[in-house]
């Protein structure tokens, strides 16, 4: 039973210490959560083992991270966190456990079947630190009946095409946007890093400086300013973040709308969507490198360093991410780190096709991040969001872009002191 559980065989009681039976588990509000807390019984019953779940919302779960992990607290044992949020500040700081032989030692388990993108998000300086929980990846949500009349048959497969597209839509479609997207600076920053990495951009280079100003950089930052500025709702504003263009598309106000994969119901329920019946999903359209979209993990689960219960925290982490709990979750609408659960038939009979071939398609080719990979992330955001801001107004792109990089490597510096 222990392999049906995703259970490795060793026991209780090792190096790293499992005298408690009580697993410690801080889990954050979400859907995830609410599955996994119906199915501990049967893990308890089968380990014999007791899970004591706190479950915080997001900005309480902060909280209690900042104090407990600071002060070096034993009282958490399994940590659910965002890779690329706090990630790197927990890692680095040395809050979250190496697992490395642990995701190594279950064949069975098989770390290899996790998408190589979340992966990378939670590995640190080639240590993994973390297990993807949920992923999501950013897809191109499009108006069936609007490219029909415009007499496309398909949906764009290059972001050149995504232009012309959206151009020839709004001028036949008064009152409907070609395109719409987050505008806020901090909130376009994920959605515009798959415009960034298509045109063989990042936020950083391969030596740890800025990139923000490079030629691929500035290129992006103007097409996708220039996509809103352009062929954008009238009078947009450049505060939006996802449930303001979401709303826009969901009444019907827009052609094409790119964000995140794990969305998708807003537009295709009924009750929260004008356009239901009209929806189609696409992979990310290709830029002058190819389509990359971001591939990322929003949620992870970590051991607490600190912990003094850590074999039996990770038989919890084991199971909770094993193929049949990935599977059930994956069912509940809920993207998994797992390829094989992904290509089930099983795990996505509910999903639109189109979302489910461009989800595979993307997890080819995705990216680990979707935002510069720093310990302070909120700052970075600000300082590399703006230039897509000035795009959108109508601003030198270029010159927003060279301003944002002195500004962002000085970040860099001071940062890595």
């Amino acid at each position: 039973m222990a392999a049906a559980l995703g259970l490795s065989a060793c026991g209780g009681g090792d190096a790293e210490g499992s005298g408690s039976k009580t697993v410690r588990v801080t889990l954050a509000n979400h859907v995830w959560t609410d599955n996994i807390k119906k199915a501990l019984p049967e893990f308890e019953k089968q380990t014999g083992l007791k899970v004591e779940i706190t479950q915080l919302g997001e900005d309480q779960l902060s909280d209690q991270y900042n104090v407990k992990l600071n002060a070096g607290s034993s009282d958490i044992d399994v940590m659910m966190y965002r890779p690329l949020q706090e990630g790197k500040q927990f890692a680095k700081n040395k809050y979250l456990a190496d697992l490395t032989d642990k995701v190594k030692a279950n064949k069975d388990w098989n770390w290899g079947d996790f998408k190589a993108g979340p992966v990378q998000a939670t590995t640190y300086e080639d240590k993994v630190v973390g297990v993807p929980i949920i992923t999501e990846q950013e897809v191109l949500y499009y108006r069936k009946d609007l490219l029909k009349k415009a007499g496309y048959t398909n949906p764009p497969k290059t972001l050149d095409e995504l232009k012309s597209m959206a151009a020839k839509i709004k001028s036949q479609n008064p009152g409907v946007a070609g395109f719409v997207a987050r505008t806020g600076k901090s909130p376009a920053v994920t959605q515009f890093s798959s415009f960034l990495y298509s045109f063989g951009g990042d936020f950083v280079d391969s030596n740890g400086k800025s990139a923000v100003n490079s030629p691929e950089a500035k290129q992006a930052y103007a097409f996708y300013g220039g996509l809103i500025k352009d062929l954008g709702p009238a009078n947009v504003s450049t505060d939006m973040g996802w449930p303001e263009a979401m709303a826009i598309f969901t009444q019907g106000k827009a052609a094409f709308y790119t964000e995140a994969n794990s969305l998708y119901k807003n537009a295709t329920d009924p009750a929260k969507s004008k356009v239901s019946g009209s929806v189609g999903f696409a992979p990310f359209p290709a830029g002058p490198a190819g389509s990359k979209p971001y591939s990322i993990p929003s949620w992870a689960l970590g051991v607490n360093d600190a912990s003094n219960n850590k074999a039996n925290a990770w038989k919890f982490i084991e199971w909770a991410t094993s193929k049949q709990q990935t599977l059930d979750n994956e069912k509940a609408g809920v993207p998994g780190g797992r390829t094989s659960v992904a290509e089930d038939p099983a795990a996505t009979a509910t999903y639109p096709k189109d979302l489910v071939e461009a989800n595979s398609e993307m997890a080819k080719n995705g990216v680990g991040h979707d935002r510069p990979l720093v310990v302070k992330v909120a700052e970075a955001r600000e300082i590399v969001g703006q230039p897509i801001v000035d795009a959108i107004t109508g601003k030198d792109a270029g010159a927003s872009a060279d301003a944002a990089n002195e500004k962002f490597q000085k970040f860099l510096d001071d940062e890595n002191k």
